[in-house]
């Protein structure tokens, strides 16, 4: 019969564990001999102390320590208690469990024996073969000591002593987040600390190594006379972190030493100085705060180049006002591209953004509408884009509101998007404008569906150097407005069809007629450009008020929308298509290779086939009207599970609307007649513990290659080792082509190890 036994005068060490152990102990207290048959009125009233101590509430010296036992023995002679068979003893928030435990009354020390858990209030788990504790649970002396710490971290020592339940004192300990090998215990882990001593600091969570050394596979690869690393159960503490290292032809070979510092609960800072071979060296140090209503992050760094001093900052905050309003900033600048690119270590993979914008805003939502007040600057860093090109939006304000439903069932909806663009070499633009909107849809009697549509378009200018980039008009000053009313009628008529054999057949013809009028050919000469800088004709915007992205150039006059939609799902089975073209009475002649250049438009669509979900492929084209060559193809396929996946790429246009906008206007520019037509290809495949990827890119109108990569990586619960390759053939930047290679490897809860080179 278990019993259970509260002693009165014992000082509180922990927690009362719950209505179950109070059932436990109810039902297991017996009376064993003369003295315990004394005992059992105030065994009974302190059980009822315990149930009044609220669990986790501070420790009282007045609260009991409650045990249950198989067998309880008392000698009066020695004072001593014996407890006996899965004793599991607890007082306020500290809980022993073992075979055996002997508590003497006069020196209030209790010693456990066989299978010993102390289970702490932080959650973590010790075990050992023997402990002594002392001082309510505070002091304790520990012989083969072994605990189990948050994600995954298992410590073992021959020995520990702890002391005001505060530090743990260690003696020939390893750590590790490595599970142990089941079928070979004895077997090393993956990785281990061995130390020949340690303290593992419970109030500041930290664990200290003295005379450490870290093994891989059993074998010592790295001695450290000390080291320290937060508990793993830590989300910030201070501390030096990870070295960085490596060799790159830009800055030769460097070493970097990160330091991490917690200043509040609301920020920290790392500061981590790059000693190079070939430069002076760098300083970067990023700053962290949260505030109640948002955060701000703010990296600056300075280095030498070429014997000259030059820095970097980095710096964005996002803040709300209240629950419609929000501001906030982003602050980007460099002293030079060179500075970039050669300090730019760690980011060979992803590259850096070929312009630096920097923006104030501040910005309302509300139900049905949004507003926003910004100003954007940039900042060149691709030699190509000329710096004094660049634009100053100094201010731009939007605004945007749809309505609900009226009376009739249509509903209206307004855009105004207002702003003023400045240049030092190039058109200063002002413009204001305010868009206007009814839809009203409705069903007809046989299934067909109907949305009529009108839309007005206001818009009035005012322009310095319009003779300059990016509009190269004909006079270097301009005032203008503008008024463009449209109408139009929308018409979707599905039909299906549903079959056991067959699965759903959809087809659904589309028409939508556009009444407008004439905008001319010769809006460049006579409107700023903005917005409207590059037109590309697709089955995404054959049904639409304008082809061009913005309204600062508008398709004008009366044109017909036609497509074919069709879907068939059978049994998993998904194939969709779109086949669709444009008539109209004003075509867009000033766009070369448009597909828009004539009264009848080019064919575009797409082909969408998906016969099970690990096989999918998307074709979107356009062909000529004439003799249906392409002129627009775009091709993704993607085959595979998650154990192996395959995607290939394609693209290809007859011409390259995006040149950069500093280029003179299409059908004058050499560059806009240069075709695009690349090629991608690459896997993902993810079995077990291994991630393997590649990709490649290649030009096919040069024949050349543009970029490769492939990365592999291990992982299990306590290590990552991850290796990755790229290759860039093409001028980036002023660089001519690079490779990059970066080995890490990451010891789970102590840090990450790396090494690249370029």
């Amino acid at each position: 019969m278990r019993r259970a036994v509260t002693d009165p005068d014992r000082p509180a060490a922990a927690a009362w564990r719950g209505f179950a152990a109070l059932r436990r102990l109810a039902a297991g207290l017996v009376v064993m001999g003369g003295l315990l048959a004394g005992m059992a009125g105030s065994a009974q009233a302190q059980i009822g102390k315990a149930l009044e101590q609220p669990k986790g509430s501070p420790v009282s010296k007045d609260q009991p320590v409650t045990f249950t036992a198989d067998q309880v023995t008392y000698d009066r002679a020695t004072g001593i208690v014996t407890a006996t068979g899965n004793v599991d003893a607890w007082q306020g928030d500290h809980e022993v469990r073992a075979d055996k435990v002997t508590f003497d009354r006069n020196t209030d020390v209790a010693a456990a024996i066989g299978h010993v858990v102390l289970l702490e209030p932080d959650g973590q788990v010790m075990f050992a073969d023997y402990i002594e504790l002392s001082q309510g649970m505070k002091d304790a002396v520990l012989r083969g000591m072994r605990a189990q710490l948050t994600q995954n971290g298992r410590l073992a020592a021959n020995g520990a002593r702890r002391t005001g339940g505060e530090v743990n004192e260690l003696s020939r300990l390893v750590y590790s987040t490595c599970n142990v090998c089941m079928k070979d215990p004895s077997k090393p882990p993956l990785w281990q600390i061995r130390a020949y001593s340690g303290v593992q600091d419970v109030e500041h969570k930290r664990i200290e190594f003295y005379d450490a050394t870290v093994d891989a596979f059993g074998i010592p690869v790295v001695y450290l006379p000390y080291f320290n690393t937060p508990d793993p159960s830590v989300q910030r503490a201070s501390g030096i972190m990870i070295p960085v290292m490596g060799q790159a032809s830009t800055v030769g070979a460097f070493f970097g030493l990160p330091y991490y510092g917690v200043l509040d609960d609301q920020s920290d800072i790392t500061v981590t100085p790059l000693i190079t071979t070939q430069q002076g060296g760098q300083v970067d140090a990023d700053y962290r705060r949260r505030f109640n209503d948002g955060t701000m992050d703010v990296n600056l760094s300075a280095g030498q180049l070429d014997g000259q001093l030059q820095g970097s900052i980095f710096a964005n905050g996002t803040f709300s006002w209240d629950d419609t309003w929000r501001y906030g900033f982003t602050f980007d600048r460099a002293s030079s591209v060179n500075y970039l690119n050669d300090y730019n270590l760690g980011n060979y993979f992803g590259g850096i953004a070929d312009i630096l914008t920097s923006n104030l805003f501040v910005e309302g939502f509300g139900t049905g509408s949004y507003t926003k007040l910004d100003t954007t600057f940039y900042q060149s860093l691709d030699t190509s884009i000329a710096q004094t090109t660049l634009p100053i939006v100094l201010p731009r304000y939007e605004y945007s509101y749809f309505g609900q439903v009226d009376p009739l069932g249509g509903r209206v909806s307004l855009d105004t998007e207002d702003f003023n663009v400045l240049r030092n070499v190039g058109t200063n633009t002002q413009r204001a404008d305010l868009i206007l909107n009814y839809a009203r849809p409705f069903t007809g009697l046989f299934g067909d569906m109907w949305n009529l549509q009108f839309h007005l378009v206001n818009a009035a200018y005012n322009a310095t150097a319009f003779d300059q980039q990016p509009n190269y008009g004909p006079v270097s000053h301009l005032t203008a407005a503008r008024t463009m009313p449209q109408m139009a009628l929308d018409l979707r008529w599905p039909f299906m069809r549903t079959s056991t054999d067959w699965g759903s057949q959809i087809l659904e013809p589309e028409a939508e007629v556009v009444v407008g009028p004439n905008m001319g050919n010769h809006q460049m000469l006579h409107y700023p450009n903005e917005d409207s800088l590059d037109l590309e004709f697709t089955d995404s915007n054959l049904f639409g008020w304008n082809r061009f992205p913005g309204i600062d150039m508008l398709e004008g006059g009366s044109r017909l929308n036609l497509a074919m939609h069709g879907a068939w799902y059978l049994n998993g089975t998904v194939v969709d298509a779109l086949f669709g073209q444009s008539y109209s009475t004003e075509p867009l002649t000033m766009i070369p290779f448009s597909g828009l250049t004539g009264p009848v438009s080019d064919y575009v669509g797409h082909l969408s086939f998906a016969p099970s979900p690990f096989f999918n492929v998307t074709y979107r084209f356009r062909l000529d009207h004439n003799d249906f060559k392409s002129k627009m193809a775009d091709v993704l396929a993607v085959v595979g599970k998650p154990v192996f996946n395959f995607n290939v790429g394609y693209i290809y246009t007859s011409n390259n609307p995006y040149t950069y906008y500093d280029q003179p206007p299409p059908g004058s520019s050499p560059l806009f007649y240069i075709p695009r037509n690349e090629a991608t290809a690459g896997f993902d495949s993810r079995f077990g513990h291994y991630h393997l990827s590649a990709y490649v890119q290649r030009d096919l109108q040069t024949n050349q290659m543009v970029m490769l990569g492939a990365e592999a990586a291990w992982e299990n619960e306590c290590m990552i080792l991850d290796t990755r390759f790229t290759r860039m053939y093409t001028e980036v930047n002023g660089f001519s082509g690079y490779e990059a290679v970066l080995f890490t490897i990451t010891l789970k809860t102590i840090g990450a190890f790396g090494f690249h080179g370029a």
